[in-house]
């Protein structure tokens, strides 16, 4: 089959695209899947590199989020038949490890996946959305809606919007009927985002975006608890931290579900206390966080921002566009 192929850990030149790699072949309770779409995650650039601590064997074929029909059943496999459209749950939540990381994932023409990760796709939702959830909207989606638990009428600001959970936080916090503040770094994505619902824009490089936000909703202070937004989604941690709490009303709620400018910030407890904030973890997705969002889309409520296609053989120009952040939503390969 053909296969984008990661042969070690390093830079892009280490993804090799091979037309003849060695098809999967289902055990007991296994499925094979003929890959319909296979949307790309920034941890896809993580394996890709190599993270301290994870021993992945190689070759791998990477690609968490993957979408398809069922080519082939294994023995024991009950419920299922060929030609079933499926979501396959990138997390192996009984044996253990992740597609196109510890498992080859979708950046091919077949992939093997355990039947009970299988989640049905609806008639309206398309294999590229589909393909597009888990990670990103899934993520957005439990820290979101499961534990954050945004509501109509709230103020809520996104940090690093522009991206996979990002849109995706932007999408649910407007579906709720929040009022949503996305910030970015570009006049494109600031307008892009604008598209998606967002009712404010900050271009984070070119403003400060906690002087914008006391601009908006004034600043809280011990006489003004009210100033500010009642919710911040912040998974970039860094020295973007502090600056969030102070965006905060009395009450408010940070949001976290990650930290790629730094898991170390440098904090300020008084904050927390003086203005009785709650910091909110969320870790992944769980099954029903994705088909809570296959049955929105399947209602016309969201619409998943796909920023381009590409064929599996240029799906290193596609990591590559996701590395260098030049994209707005998500990426997809269509073996």
């Amino acid at each position: 089959m053909r296969a984008m192929v990661l042969h070690g850990h390093g830079g892009m030149e280490k993804l090799v695209y091979e037309e003849a790699f060695p098809e999967p072949r289902p055990g007991p309770g296994d499925v094979v899947v003929r890959v319909k779409a296979c949307s790309l995650n920034y941890h896809d650039v993580f394996t890709r590199r190599g993270m301290p601590g994870i021993k992945i064997d190689m070759p791998r074929i990477c690609g968490l989020d993957l979408a398809g029909e069922i080519a082939e059943l294994g023995p024991q496999v009950e419920g299922w038949a060929v030609g079933e459209r499926v979501l396959v749950d990138p997390r192996n939540r009984v044996e253990g490890g992740l597609m196109g990381e510890t498992i080859d994932g979708g950046l091919a023409e077949f992939c093997l996946a355990r039947a009970h990760q299988l989640v049905p796709i609806p008639d309206k939702v398309s294999y590229e959305v589909a393909a597009s959830l888990p990670v990103a909207h899934g993520t957005a989606h439990r820290m979101m809606v499961t534990i954050g638990k945004v509501t109509a009428g709230e103020k809520c600001l996104v940090l690093g919007a522009s991206g996979g959970v990002g849109t995706g936080a932007v999408l649910l916090a407007k579906m709720a009927g929040a009022e949503v503040i996305a910030c970015s770094s570009s006049a494109e994505k600031m307008e892009r985002l604008k598209e998606m619902g967002a009712h404010h824009v900050i271009n984070y490089v070119e403003k400060d975006f906690v002087k914008e936000i006391w601009k908006l909703f004034e600043k809280p202070t011990r006489r003004n608890f009210d100033g500010g937004v009642d919710m911040v989604v912040n998974f970039t941690g860094g020295d973007t931290w502090v600056p969030s709490m102070k965006c905060l009303r009395r009450g408010g709620r940070m949001l976290t579900c990650g930290a790629t400018a730094g898991h170390d910030p440098a904090t300020d407890l008084r904050y927390i206390w003086t203005y009785e904030l709650q910091i909110l973890g969320a870790n992944g997705w769980e099954r029903e966080d994705l088909t809570l969002l296959m049955d929105y889309i399947q209602e016309g409520k969201m619409e998943i921002p796909i920023d381009r296609v590409f064929p599996l053989s240029e799906a290193r120009e596609a990591l590559r566009l996701l590395e260098d952040r030049e994209v707005i939503g998500k990426v997809v390969v269509v073996p």
